[in-house]
């Protein structure tokens, strides 16, 4: 544990959760018509991009053709996955009473069932954010990617599994609820999760049969063609994605806590152990709308449920008021950022790693 520790008293804790809380009202109050024809017109957009997409790869034999149809489906996954996706399904849109856009029922365009990123990401990984034990986004059960994650010979391959993750991400994702790591620790049965595993495979079954049998038959003689560009579009998601994720969650400066500091705590606190929990990316506007808006992990974390086209225009207002109570606001370009994710998952594939950047605060002052 590092001895850079970080704490609030009650009152700044509670005065905290006043204030982010007022945002976050502010915002909901605020939603209307502009709010509801950007996510209808972002759906609009990927729609075009898949469909023109997929006809440019018809004509595939043609290089221009085929890389430009490769690109437009791409950029059509990661819309449908980032900014539509993840945000409809955290309910940000409910307020519009569109069944089209309900999180609630909404499902994606990925191997991972709907349903079960809704507990595994809205519930358990929002609620315990980077709670070591609880939050299963911390290396997918998977990797090791806090130092309180106890060592074992498994790990020396960490970079192996990083890379195969990124370039797999979509069925990372799809296995999240299995819950590998229990599984491999015996403390659960893989016949335990017989209705997640029919879940996933139902799911998974479709998604292939769709991008790698359905249209590539389709296509006739422009089959491998079509094959190659829907699995290139998947590649691009994937590590576009992973990317994303990963310098949102585990970049250095960010904080990983355990059960036991977490415990009993108060909304201001809460809203403490998601900004250290947390970072920012930098970039333009269309790199934050394919990023989802995640490039503003911070405040995405604090209010899930606002719609992320507005985390832009608070963010400024949060680093402000982080600021003032001495909190790190984590913020920088998307490579440094992921320069400092990699170099995290090399140090912890071995054992005795200790970082000053992954350790939890000190829970409020009683």
């Amino acid at each position: 544990m590092s001895q850079n520790k970080i704490s609030l008293t009650p009152e700044q804790a509670d005065a905290l959760g006043r204030e982010l809380d007022a945002i976050r009202e502010r915002v909901i109050a605020d939603l209307g018509d502009e709010d509801a024809a950007y996510i209808r017109r972002v759906i609009k957009t990927q729609r075009a991009l898949e469909v023109g997409g997929r006809a440019l790869l018809f004509a595939g034999v043609l290089p221009p053709a085929w890389l430009a149809g490769t690109a437009m489906l791409g950029l059509s996954k990661i819309l449908d996955n980032m900014e539509i996706g993840h945000n409809v399904m955290h309910g940000q849109y409910d307020w519009m009473g569109d069944p089209a856009i309900s999180g609630r029922s909404f499902e994606w365009d990925t191997a991972c069932p709907a349903d079960q990123w809704r507990h595994s990401h809205n519930y358990m990984h929002h609620t315990h954010t980077n709670i070591v034990g609880m939050d299963r986004d911390i290396g997918y059960g998977i990797l090791r990617m806090s130092a309180d994650q106890p060592w074992e010979p498994y790990f020396l391959g960490n970079p192996l599994y990083a890379f195969l993750l990124m370039v797999l991400f979509q069925y990372g994702v799809a296995l999240h609820e299995l819950e590998t790591e229990r599984i491999r620790g015996r403390e659960i049965r893989l016949a335990d999760k017989r209705e997640v595993l029919r879940a996933i495979w139902t799911k998974t079954r479709r998604q292939t049969l769709k991008d790698y049998v359905a249209y590539p038959l389709l296509a006739g003689p422009i089959a491998p063609f079509v094959f190659t560009g829907n699995l290139s579009a998947n590649l691009m998601r994937n590590v576009w994605s992973y990317m994303i994720i990963f310098c949102g969650h585990f970049p250095d400066g960010t904080q990983e806590f355990t059960v036991e500091e977490a415990r009993d705590e108060s909304r201001g606190m809460w809203y403490f152990r998601q900004v250290l929990g947390s970072a920012n990316l930098t970039g333009g506007r269309l790199f934050h709308l394919l990023s989802g808006n995640l490039s503003h992990q911070i405040e995405h974390h604090l209010f899930p449920d606002v719609p992320a086209r507005r985390y832009a225009d608070i963010a400024p207002e949060v680093q402000e008021i982080c600021e003032r109570y001495g909190i790190p606001y984590n913020r920088g370009p998307l490579l440094r950022q992921f320069g400092t994710v990699v170099r995290k998952i090399v140090k912890l594939t071995f054992p005795g790693t200790a970082s000053a950047t992954n350790v939890a605060p000190l829970a409020a002052a009683a």
